[in-house]
């Protein structure tokens, strides 16, 4: 008699029989649901306890290219998070205002992300499932749809973002010709153009497409940097030697608070376990070490990226009586005001670049999401459509009221990088407390080094998006009745927080375990 859990394990290639939940918290899978980075009905799940008890005595297996090449997709699909609209505008604000001296803090708030990015991966290869499935069998019903409605919310507020910045990119390339609601509706429609590709195709397909466009940006913001012969002397100067004055604070916060995108937390952990055969534990480890590998090798092109749109703006507006009114929707305006009109449309190349790959990686992370805390039976189109409307139809009436006032962009902007900072709290706290906890992660568990550096980085990005919102709401919320609005939903807000928190020390057994599947 065999009885297997789907909540510890992805399939195993090598098994040909299919298995029954032994726990009540198992979550059903649909036949017809045929996304393919989710496992299906038909195969074998594996656990951790499986792997545990066969003292797979055998070390990881030696260095092969070929494999690495079989493993890659995941980590660059991941590293787009780096390169959206809001992270461009946040690169090119700080190169006008503070030069080159923030160059040091974009290094290091990179690595932090790339960490956190790395604990996804791990709960991803070492449980077989993804975060938002893993939080779905560990909280209780309300926390849990609390946790699906922030990581929604944050969902929508970057995709919102991320529509315009690719909106803008085409009322650049076609001269002024489509206005921005128009480059809405393109992107709009694109996006689901390129998700029926993944359908038809498969997802190597998909990966092939963000590789397109993640070079793209690498050619055009290459060119950018090679065209204004930024200071290489300033440049090494700005990475190796930390500097922060009182003016350039507000830029800094602004480089940490764009580190995490809440949604790429939920993506990454999705995107890896079809590829890991966990059917020894020496397979595991060799997973990790290639997914570790491709990780860093696609977060540090997003890295040189960002680098050469800080010291293009640095280079072109550091000083200059427009550098405390550039933004991403005048940006193009100043390059070619500054440099002529040719780089003006190798920005705006790039821009659709970073707009439409974060975009489609933003829809695609919803659909995780979405099945992910709901287990909803029905299509991936379906869901599709409904994650992308969410963002499409708000995007579609700041397009239209942009018409009105350019300065409103600008408002509606600072209010999204807002809502997504409320929610990251909800992606970290979770995700530490995941990985440093046996009962889920098995052998898998990140040392007790790791995990107070983990939580370190999570107190950090925290205390940087507090005080961007603490410092947002009294500059901006000035009557009474919306203080104590403030105070009230603030007050919930920091409560909810702190039983994350409390409930991931708790170390309870109670609750779903992915090592207690017997196999006979």
């Amino acid at each position: 008699m065999t009885s297997t859990s789907p909540a510890g394990a992805i399939s195993n290639p090598n098994a040909g029989k299919s298995s029954s939940s032994s726990s009540p918290r198992t979550p059903v899978r649909h036949a017809h649901d045929s996304n393919p980075l989710l496992p299906s009905n038909s195969q074998k799940w594996c656990s951790i306890m499986e792997i545990e008890e066969g003292a797979d005595p055998d070390p990881s297996p030696p260095f092969s290219w070929r494999k690495l090449w079989s493993f890659s997709g995941p980590g660059f699909l991941m590293s787009v998070a780096f390169l959206d609209p809001g992270n461009l505008e946040g690169d090119l604000q700080s190169g006008a205002i503070a030069g080159y001296s923030l160059l040091w803090l974009l290094l290091w708030t990179t690595l932090m992300g790339l960490l956190i990015q790395l604990l996804s991966m791990r709960l991803g290869v070492a449980t077989g499932r993804h975060m938002a499935e893993v939080c779905r069998d560990e909280y209780p019903i309300w926390s849990r749809i609390t946790l699906w409605i922030m990581a929604e919310i944050a969902l929508i507020g970057a995709d919102i973002q991320e529509v315009i910045g690719s909106a803008i990119a085409i009322r650049i390339l076609s001269k002024g010709l489509f206005p921005l609601w128009v480059g809405v509706l393109i992107t709009a429609s694109d996006c689901f153009i390129f998700l029926l590709l993944d359908d038809n195709y498969g997802v190597k397909m998909l990966e092939a497409f963000f590789g397109v466009l993640i070079s793209v940006m690498a050619l055009s913001f290459a060119w950018l940097f090679v065209d204004v012969e930024p200071s290489i002397d300033q440049l090494l100067n700005g990475l190796v030697v930390p500097k922060l004055s009182s003016t350039t604070i507000q830029q800094a916060v602004g480089i940490v608070g764009c580190v995490i995108t809440p949604y790429n937390v939920f993506l990454y952990s999705a995107l890896v376990p079809p590829r890991v055969d966990r059917s020894r534990r020496s397979l595991i480890r060799e997973a990790l070490n290639y997914l570790t590998i491709e990780s860093w090798v696609a977060v540090s092109i997003s890295f040189v990226i960002n680098l050469f749109v800080m010291t293009v703006f640095a280079r072109g507006f550091y000083g200059s009586p427009e550098a405390d009114t550039i933004g991403l929707l005048n940006a193009g305006e100043f390059l070619q005001r500054r440099f002529g009109g040719r780089l003006v449309y190798i920005w705006g190349i790039g821009l659709l670049a970073a707009g439409q790959s974060s975009t489609i990686s933003g829809t695609y992370a919803g659909q995780f999401i979405m099945t992910g805390f709901l287990h909803l039976p029905i299509s991936p189109l379906l869901r599709s459509l409904i994650t992308r409307s969410c963002a499409i139809l708000p995007t579609i009436i700041v397009a239209v009221m942009f018409k009105r006032s350019e300065e409103l962009i600008d408002v509606i902007n600072e209010w999204l990088n807002v809502l997504q900072a409320m929610q990251i709290p909800f992606a970290i706290i979770p995700l530490v407390h995941f990985v440093s906890n046996e009962r889920i992660m098995g052998s898998f568990t990140i040392t007790t080094t790791l995990q107070r550096i983990s939580w370190l980085v999570a107190a950090l990005v925290i205390f940087v998006n507090g005080y961007v919102l603490v410092d947002f709401f009294f500059s901006k919320v000035d009557k009474l009745v919306l203080r104590f609005a403030v105070f009230v939903g603030g007050s919930s807000y920091v409560a909810f927080i702190v039983y994350l928190i409390l409930r991931g020390r708790q170390r309870s057994p109670v609750g779903f375990s992915y090592l207690t599947t017997n196999v006979a």
